[in-house]
């Protein structure tokens, strides 16, 4: 890594103390902050604001990465878990930090969407874990069908879960 940065190899201790751990806890927390930003950027920008239509557009970004540059990306998240979490305390923590960071946001996204704040945060963490779910799977097959499943079976579940009754006095605000 430092040499590919054509760095000094001192500048590695220099700035993660810590080592690998730290750095790669300093790249899992940089990508959960990403995330969270990028679900605002998604609500902000939703023509048809739904919780339905919000999981879409999350799905929407990856089906557009892999359909444009193929299926070498994935969550780097999802991929930290799977090589370090059994063998480090500290590098779990950042990733289930970094994970609880992209669903608080996800769930107070769907209660402005209307969904109930004792449904939103039960909702987020299955939107999230059905997304990484079908961001494998569309890995392992090399096809975005996956993606696609996901969005149109989830979608009415995520509807049917805003209380139409508190979506109609914010819309009269």
């Amino acid at each position: 890594m430092v040499a590919h940065a054509e760095a000094p190899r001192g500048s590695l201790q220099h700035y993660f103390p810590g080592g690998k751990d730290q750095l790669i806890a300093e790249a899992v927390a940089w990508a959960g902050d990403y995330a969270a930003r990028r679900v605002a950027r998604i609500a902000e920008r939703l023509a048809d604001p739904t919780p339905g239509s919000l999981f879409a557009a999350m799905a929407a970004q990856w089906r557009d990465e892999f359909t444009a540059q193929g299926f070498d990306a994935g969550c780097p998240l999802v991929a930290t878990v799977a090589d370090t979490a059994a063998t480090s305390d500290t590098l779990r923590e950042a990733v289930g930090k970094a994970f609880d960071g992209w669903q608080r946001p996800v769930a107070a996204t769907l209660e402005q969407l209307g969904v109930p704040p004792a449904r939103s945060a039960a909702l987020a963490v299955l939107m999230l874990s059905t997304l990484e779910g079908a961001i494998v799977l569309a890995r392992a097959h090399r096809d975005v069908a996956p993606l696609d499943t996901v969005v149109a079976e989830l979608r009415p579940l995520l509807d049917g879960a805003v209380d139409r009754r508190r979506r109609r006095a914010s819309a009269g605000d």
